[in-house]
């Protein structure tokens, strides 16, 4: 499992040199490929997996999702790698669950009766800029935009919690190991003086 999730990673995590590469972060390249902010940290990482969930799934948009992750870790100080591989769970196969669970929970939180098939068909359709105008003023936008935000709201939250969690709990195993190392180290350091004396 871990092996296949370590190809994964490798295989759609972005690159510095593919940032270096993009356009869109052109202009704030320098800033993005800080070394600081490439370096798997007790601080970082928990960061980007808050703030890769939070734009990951609040934007939907592909390809924004990576640049809008990225350029956000600036000023959070998380992790980019992390941040941008954390907008792949919304992908193709959730966004649809992803947009009726939040057109649900906006309905319920406005007390609306709004439907995310329009959004679908506007999506599938390759709507026009019009239409997306007419869409964004009727009654499911602002549902739809609501339960999106509440859902990157919790998952980043969820996420954040987690990832802080995992990350303490590796580096208590590690320093128990370390520990017993050095213990072992000792103990035989003073079995092998007492038996020279």
């Amino acid at each position: 499992m871990m092996s296949r999730l370590t190809r994964w990673w490798h295989a759609n995590c972005p690159t510095r040199e593919s940032l270096e590469q993009s356009r869109v972060l052109a202009p704030v390249a320098h800033r993005v490929l800080e070394p600081s902010l490439w370096r798997f940290t007790r601080r970082s990482v928990p960061r980007g997996v808050a703030l890769g969930l939070f734009v990951g799934i609040f934007l939907l948009i592909p390809g924004v999702q990576i640049a809008g992750a990225a350029l956000l870790a600036l000023p959070f100080r998380a992790n980019i790698p992390v941040a941008a591989a954390m907008t792949f769970l919304s992908n193709p196969a959730t966004t649809p669950l992803i947009l009726m669970v939040s057109v649900w929970l906006g309905n319920w939180m406005l007390g609306r009766s709004a439907d995310a098939t329009g959004f679908m068909a506007l999506v599938d359709g390759h709507a026009t800029v019009s239409q997306w105008t007419t869409w964004l003023l009727s009654e499911a936008a602002p549902a739809m935009l609501l339960g999106l935000f509440l859902i990157s709201l919790a998952s980043a939250v969820i996420g954040y919690v987690i990832a802080d969690w995992f990350w303490r709990r590796r580096m208590g195993r590690k320093w128990q190991a370390r520990k017993l190392r050095i213990g072992k180290v000792h103990q035989s350091g003073a079995l092998e003086k007492a038996a020279g004396v």
